[in-house]
This record gives C-alpha cells, sequence and structure tokens, in this order.
C-alpha cells in the first residue's frame, strides 16, 4: 500500500485554493488593531470593493477625532488605492475616466472634500470635473473674489475658506486630475440684477432676454461680442487658474436652448443679435455703404424688398453690388461682355426683383455666421488664459447642437464643428432611445467632424448597473461606445449626484456646523 503513487493532483490543487484563500482581497479586507488594511486589486471598472472603501472611511473618521495612528493609516490605504487605480486604469478602457462634480457649502466641513474624493477613486475614476462657476456663482472664497459674482460659500466665519483650492489639493493627492469646470456664456442670474451689466446681456430681435425664453431662471446668457462682459469673465478665469487646475473645462458655449417651434431658428428675430455690442459689430462687417445700409434694413425688419435694394442702389449709385465679409457677389449675365468697371455692372443689370432672394438668403446666412462667431471667440479668449500657462482647455458641446433643420439652424446656434482641435472636445452624449445606440451614434458623428489629433472625450450620463427614466446604465453605454475606443482620449460619465444621489442630497441642504 506505501508502493502506490502519490495522487499530487489533489493536494496541488488543494494547496493553491488555501493560498488563494489567505492572501485573497476578502482575506485582507478588514482593519484589524493596528495593521492598516491592504489594497485589494479592484474589479474590471477599476473600482476598490465595498469592504476597503469602508475600511478606509473608519479610518478617515478615526482621524478626524485626532487619533494619529489612524491617521497615518488612512494615508497609507488612500495612498494604496491612488496607484491601484492608476495601474488599472493603464491597463483598461478607457485610460481616462472622469466623473462630474458639483460642491456645497456644506462641504467645508471638515473632512468633507476627502470624503467625496475617496468616494470617486472607489469608482474607478482618475479625473473630475469640478463646478468652479456656476449659476451666477463662483467657487472663490469671499475673502478673495475680486470678481462680479457671488461666492458659492457665503457662510459666516469661513470667508476665507479656498473650496476651490482645496478641493484640486485633495484630488490631486488622491492621482485625481482635477479640471475646473465652468459655465461660459451662461453668466447667471445674479449677472442679470446688476444694472450696471444691463447692455452685456443678449437679446433676440423680440426684445426678450434668455430670462424669457428658458425654463431654468437662473440661465442668463449674454452678448458675446460685449466689452464689459469679455472682461468679466477673464478676469474670473484667471482668479481659478491661479489655484492651478489641471485643466480647463468650459460649458454652455453657446446661445439659449428654446422649445417647441422656437427650437428652431428660421428668422433674424429669432437670433441673439438685438445687443448693441453685436449689431455694432455686425454692421462693422460691412465693406461699403451699400452693404451696410442693406444689413441694417434686414435686421430693424428681418428682410429686405425688392424696392429697399432699388432705394440703396439710387442712395450709392458709385458703388456696385452690396458687399461684406465672405460675400461673392454673382457674376453679370452670360449674354452680357465684360465690364470696365465690374461689380457695377452686375447691379446695374439685374434688375431688384432678381437680386433680392439672392441678398436676403444671403443675409440671413451672415446673420447666422456673425452670431456663431461670436461664440467661437468668446471661448478662444477664455481659453487663452489657460494656454500661455500650458494648462489644457476644453469645450462641452451637444452633438447636435450644430444642426440645421430645414431652412433654420438649432437654436442653440452651437458650431462646436468649428471649436479649434487645440481644445479638448467633450461632446454630451445624452440622447434617450431606449438603449444605447442613439448614444453610440452621437459620439460617431463628432469623431467623423473632428480633425485629426483632437482629443475627444465624450460625456455619458447615468448610473452603473441599472437604468434611469429609459435610459440604459453605464456599463451599457460604455459598451455601446467601446468600438470606438482607439479615436477617444477618454469618457466621462455626468454626475457625482446621479452616482450617489443620497450623499449629493445630504451635502445640498445640510446646514454647516
Amino acid at each position: 500500500m506505501f508502493n502506490r503513487p502519490l495522487n499530487v493532483a489533489k493536494p496541488i490543487f488543494f494547496w493553491r485554493r488555501l493560498f488563494a484563500a489567505i492572501f485573497s482581497s476578502s482575506m485582507l479586507m478588514p482593519y484589524f488593531g493596528n495593521q492598516p488594511a491592504q489594497a485589494q486589486e479592484v474589479n474590471q471598472y477599476c473600482q476598490i470593493s465595498a469592504a476597503q472603501a469602508q475600511a478606509k472611511e473608519k479610518l478617515r473618521l478615526s482621524a478626524l477625532q485626532g487619533d494619529q495612528q489612524a491617521q497615518n493609516q488612512y494615508q497609507e490605504l488612500v495612498r494604496q488605492h491612488k496607484q491601484a487605480v492608476q495601474e488599472c486604469r493603464n491597463r483598461n478602457w478607457p485610460q481616462v475616466q472622469a466623473i462630474w462634480l458639483r460642491l456645497y457649502p456644506c462641504d467645508i466641513q471638515p473632512g468633507e472634500i476627502d470624503r467625496i474624493m475617496d468616494r470617486i477613486v472607489n469608482r474607478g475614476y482618475n479625473q473630475v470635473y469640478l463646478e468652479a462657476f456656476y449659476d451666477g456663482q463662483v467657487l472663490l472664497p469671499v475673502a478673495n473674489n475680486p470678481t462680479v459674482w457671488p461666492s458659492v460659500v457665503r457662510t459666516p466665519g469661513a470667508e476665507n475658506t479656498d473650496l476651490l483650492l482645496r478641493a484640486i489639493q485633495k484630488g490631486q493627492e488622491r492621482g485625481l486630475k482635477v479640471y475646473a469646470w465652468m459655465f461660459t456664456t451662461n453668466f447667471g442670474y445674479t449677472y442679470a440684477q446688476r444694472r450696471d451689466r444691463e447692455g452685456a446681456i443678449a437679446r433676440n430681435g423680440k426684445g426678450q432676454t434668455s430670462l424669457y425664453v428658458v425654463d431654468d431662471a437662473s440661465q442668463v446668457f449674454i452678448d458675446p461680442y460685449n466689452l464689459q462682459a469679455k472682461r468679466d469673465y477673464y478676469q474670473m478665469v484667471q482668479e481659478i487658474l491661479r489655484r492651478r487646475p489641471d485643466a480647463i473645462l468650459f460649458d454652455y458655449v453657446r446661445y439659449p436652448r428654446q422649445a417647441g417651434a422656437d427650437s428652431i431658428a428660421t428668422k433674424v428675430t429669432d437670433l441673439w443679435l438685438y445687443s448693441e455690442a453685436t449689431q455694432q459689430a455686425l454692421f462693422q462687417r460691412a465693406q461699403n455703404n451699400k452693404g451696410l445700409e442693406l444689413i441694417r434694413r434686414f435686421l430693424s425688419k428681418g428682410y429686405v424688398t425688392a424696392g429697399d435694394i432699388s432705394e440703396i442702389d439710387k442712395l450709392y449709385p458709385q458703388e456696385g453690388e452690396p458687399m461684406w465679409q465672405g460675400r461673392t457677389p454673382p457674376p453679370p449675365p452670360p449674354a452680357e461682355p465684360p465690364s470696365p468697371i465690374g461689380q457695377k455692372a452686375v447691379a446695374a443689370v439685374i434688375p431688384p426683383v432678381q437680386r433680392q432672394p439672392i441678398l436676403q438668403s444671403e443675409l440671413w446666412q451672415l446673420s447666422v455666421a456673425h452670431a456663431m462667431q461670436g461664440i467661437l471667440d468668446f471661448v478662444n479668449l477664455a481659453a487663452y488664459p489657460a494656454q500661455k500657462l500650458g494648462i489644457p482647455a476644453g469645450v462641452v458641446f451637444f452633438p447636435d447642437g450644430n444642426q440645421t433643420v430645414g431652412k433654420g439652424y438649432d437654436s442653440r446656434l452651437q458650431p462646436w464643428d468649428r471649436f479649434p482641435s487645440s481644445l479638448e472636445w467633450h461632446p454630451m452624449s445624452y440622447a434617450n432611445c431606449g438603449n444605447a445606440t442613439c448614444i453610440a451614434a452621437q459620439v460617431q458623428r463628432v469623431l467623423s467632424m473632428a480633425k485629426p489629433g483632437t482629443k475627444v472625450i465624450p460625456a455619458i450620463a447615468g448610473q452603473w448597473g441599472k437604468n434611469v427614466n429609459g435610459r440604459p446604465s453605464l456599463d451599457a453605454q460604455m459598451q455601446a461606445i467601446r468600438p470606438f475606443a482607439s479615436q477617444l482620449t477618454g469618457v466621462s460619465h455626468f454626475a457625482y449626484s446621479w452616482q450617489d444621489p443620497e450623499h449629493d442630497q445630504q451635502r445640498k441642504f445640510c446646514r454647516v456646523k
């Protein structure tokens, strides 16, 4: 019986299982005595296990009570989780996974920013888009806020608390790249309350500001050509950049979204061209007196007639065709011999009634292009301070915000396809069709229009592991856009408030102790 050959397979299998059990993450998760919990391998989504997250939170709370040993162990576990998530993201797509975050006054309480940033790391994120300017408030301390906007934190006794700086530092300590995320042409209701800024508010041809056309009364859009608005925003960008975020992100780079039939701009009075600075800039695009007078009449009436054209021809007989930037007048009719006076022949030969449809159409296109150019110029100005410092800048936009519908345009007039490739592109791929195919289609549309070298980081909205109001889970959305992985720099998830709504509500409505 002793000569029977040994069955080594069973012992080897037994010992493998035993060692696997001893060294498995489940055995290493609990915190015992004075020994810090060891970092567990993260899951396929680079998320830290619930047990590890709980161990870290217990240490954080003990450290807040003054336990120095717990503080040391907490810092060690923070370091381990930072490394674990970094290594996992390097191995797995997407290498960049970001989350959008809004802070509240209650977050000034001791340990709260640590708690939030820990939770973000626990969920496998390595970037956070921190809202620095929103709803007419800026995340700067009251005692150091030279901007025209009120501070988010106005709690008595917290005048010197720099929540933006604290959040940037706490995020970076955990390996998170922290973007300063800002509203752009939406300056907020507080700006509209300033009588010295009334001229900076955008107006359409119906005498309305954005307060009259959007459901959210906090949204006030400005005239992107207004010099005062540019100065105010530029100053704020500089103040935020002094906190040295890893990048800066511009949202609301557009005009207001309107509802119903007004969601499509089909006539010039639908456009936000009726504030003084925008009008003056438009008039300056004229290249002769005829062009200027025709632009004025088109803007004031919403159209031009053959009679207008005839009158203008008589007012300025020495000029040929009305001219403005980008206009190429039609050539003379083929039957006519070339004229030495060039453009004058066109105006003289083609009757006003035939020229009217062409001129009216071209005036409409000029008006739309002028409105869009204001958006492009404004965001380029806003990004300049960051680019000068070598800090990346990005733009947030709707993939369908630049579309034409029939002879009209999406009322947001968001010319994202003309955003420079030097900026990161963050398309908000929020389509909701009951599955993820329409979301993937939005991402594909943006990629098809992006120039080579453009960093595209789509934003998707949802929750892990479950559908929300017919919107697929983040898991399903990530799977749907995975085929474009080689063309994407990363993916972001909107938002922390969606991921942890209970915690977000607690922070939003708590009282500062």
